[in-house]
């Protein structure tokens, strides 16, 4: 039985993918920055890092035959202050290089490193827009640079490890994230749109995110960097329509103007109002099969769930 280690394995995307593994009978080290009190999941166990205070426990790490790293500070937790986007840059770049640095000194058995990024490098749309393939390169904004930076200290692990990285879209589900913050307005009757609804959102379900970092683990014939979006991006509007179909009730949809998400949100709000269209053409052609190909069906099941 293989055993998995991930970092930020006690977050939506880690532990969707625990249990995942653990479905298919992998062993699951969830590597956290504390363990005090915490009972691991069934399958499961825990093991403590904390790339601040350059923890890590080697004992944990020797034992794993593969490595996901998903471990960073949310980008939408706060208000994108100095410090937050410090906060956010430091727990990727610095994060990365600490982990790679454990893996290479300590982690013999390992023999794969799946790392996280974020179609965040991207940027936004050009004027026609063209969807992003993974040879385009990064956009000089924040999250581009930072993106940047962060699969710059993955790539290190090249060198010795078969190594992946999945630029991830906005991830759908129910227990955190975008899409509750989307539904929860409808509580009340009402549906606020951002800015114009024209944006275009790449997104991937979170069972397939799950899915496709399995999928990446057990094929040995991938490597580099794939964008890990479903294979139709939508508008905002179209999004928006399509939990206002699910729901199945009466709810009044609204645009909310720019200019008032840009004094709620500050600078984060050009990662709200700006179109992102990603190509899932190099992932397609892996194999890897979407189990929600389309923002209709990732939205019923989703709303479904509830």
């Amino acid at each position: 039985m293989k055993t998995i280690a991930i970092t930020g394995g006690t977050g939506l995307v880690g532990k969707a993918l625990a249990k995942a593994l653990v479905t298919k009978g992998y062993e699951v080290i969830l590597f956290t920055r504390s363990t005090t009190g915490k009972v691991p999941p069934a399958g499961c166990s825990y093991a403590q890092w904390d790339p601040e205070l350059q923890i890590c426990d080697v004992e944990a790490l020797k034992k794993a035959d593969a490595i996901v790293h998903l471990a960073g500070e949310p980008v939408a937790a706060k208000r994108w202050t100095t410090e937050q986007k410090g906060k956010i840059a430091s727990s990727r770049v610095n994060g990365t290089r600490f982990l790679v640095a454990k893996i290479r000194e300590h982690a013999v058995n390992c023999k794969t490193f799946i790392a996280s990024s974020a179609i965040g490098f991207y940027g936004a749309d050009s004027v026609p827009a063209l969807p992003f393939t993974e040879n385009a390169p990064a956009a000089t904004d924040f999250l581009g640079t930072t993106s940047l930076q962060w699969e710059e200290e993955s790539q290190k692990a090249t060198d010795f490890l078969r190594t992946v990285i999945l630029r991830t879209g906005i991830v759908l589900a129910n227990e955190s994230g975008a899409f509750p913050e989307f539904v929860k307005p409808t509580r009340f009757g009402v549906l606020p749109i951002p800015g114009n609804g024209m944006q275009v959102i790449s997104w991937i379900h979170i069972t397939d995110l799950a899915e496709l970092i399995v999928y990446a683990l057990e094929n040995g014939q991938m490597n580099g960097i794939y964008n890990a979006v479903a294979p139709a991006p939508v508008s905002n509007n179209t999004l928006m329509n399509d939990i206002k179909s699910a729901i199945n009730k009466g709810v009044f949809a609204f645009h909310v103007p720019s200019f008032l998400l840009q004094l709620v949100l500050g600078e984060m709000s050009t990662e709200v109002l700006k179109s992102c269209t990603v190509s899932a053409a190099k992932t397609l052609d892996t194999g890897f099969k979407f189990r929600f190909a389309d923002s209709s069906s990732a939205v019923k099941d989703l709303i479904a769930g509830r």
